[in-house]
């Protein structure tokens, strides 16, 4: 590969401590595991904060992170590379996991499951004590560098048949499980991330708890974190609170009407 053809490190690297509120000691579990060279695989629903833990642990570490959002499409050159035609000449491309495995970065494969089968077996020899990347078009293999760190997440409430982890891929990783936090933790994350009151993320909050409850009569998942902020963000901009757990927690989680409806019944008992 020709001098400057290699795409730049650099911009993987976190410049800004993303703001994270430990919930159960993970940090720690993360910090040890980065040391000790083991894949962590972090379990848990849709926007309870995996991504951010993610991306501050990084900050934290002063490594580059990349992250590939899995889809069923990936296949494995996605991740390794591919030989690509410039002009008169092929030039190899390295991968998004091919650049972590050289140059030390944290490699975070986002909803793992959602990949074919055959492009996460190519994890496999990166997740054991071989640490070692086959690059078989260009018949080689390749030791990853000491800091790299494999990252891979995992909805469980998802899963189905057809859609499930291996277990030999399963367990290969150190499992660290989230969950939405206590209603103080979260309080304090909606209002700093929204730039809400107190008051209004303590609401949304509660709002965020008894939607929840309601997982198990109709609802497939409960209301992310991050649907929260988006309704506190858009009360901060003028929206009536009513009109912003409309659009960002009932239509985004249900296509129910009923359902909907029940959420703002809730919505403007506590608003």
């Amino acid at each position: 590969m020709h001098p400057g053809r290699e795409r730049d490190i650099g911009q993987y690297r976190i410049e800004r401590q993303p703001f994270y509120a430990e919930v159960r000691g993970e940090v720690g579990l993360f910090s040890i595991a980065a040391r000790n060279k083991m894949p962590v695989m972090l379990k848990g629903p849709t926007g309870c904060g995996k991504s951010r833990f993610v991306q501050h642990m990084a900050y934290q570490l002063g490594r580059p992170l990349i992250t590939v959002a899995c889809h069923e499409d990936l296949t494995a050159s996605d991740l390794v590379g591919r030989y690509l035609l410039k002009g008169q000449e092929t030039v190899w491309m390295d991968g998004p996991l091919t650049l972590g495995v050289k140059h030390g970065a944290i490699v975070y494969l986002d909803e793992v499951v959602e990949a074919r089968k055959d492009t996460t077996v190519i994890i496999h020899p990166l997740s054991d004590d071989r640490r070692v990347l086959p690059i078989e078009k260009k018949g080689q293999i390749l030791e990853a560098a000491d800091e790299f760190m494999l990252v891979i997440s995992y909805n469980p409430g998802y899963q189905s048949v057809l859609k499930d982890l291996k277990q030999s891929t399963k367990q290969r990783f150190m499992a660290i499980e989230f969950d939405y936090p206590s209603p103080d933790i979260e309080t304090t994350v909606v209002e700093r991330e929204a730039g809400i009151s107190h008051a209004i993320a303590g609401g949304l909050v509660k709002l965020g708890g008894k939607v929840r409850n309601l997982k198990n009569h109709g609802l497939d998942e409960g209301v992310s974190t991050r649907l929260l902020i988006y309704a506190g963000t858009l009360i901060r901009q003028g929206v009536p609170a009513e009109r912003a757990c409309d659009v960002a927690i009932a239509r985004p989680i249900t296509d129910d009407p009923d359902m909907q409806r029940s959420i703002l019944e809730l919505a403007k008992a506590i608003f």
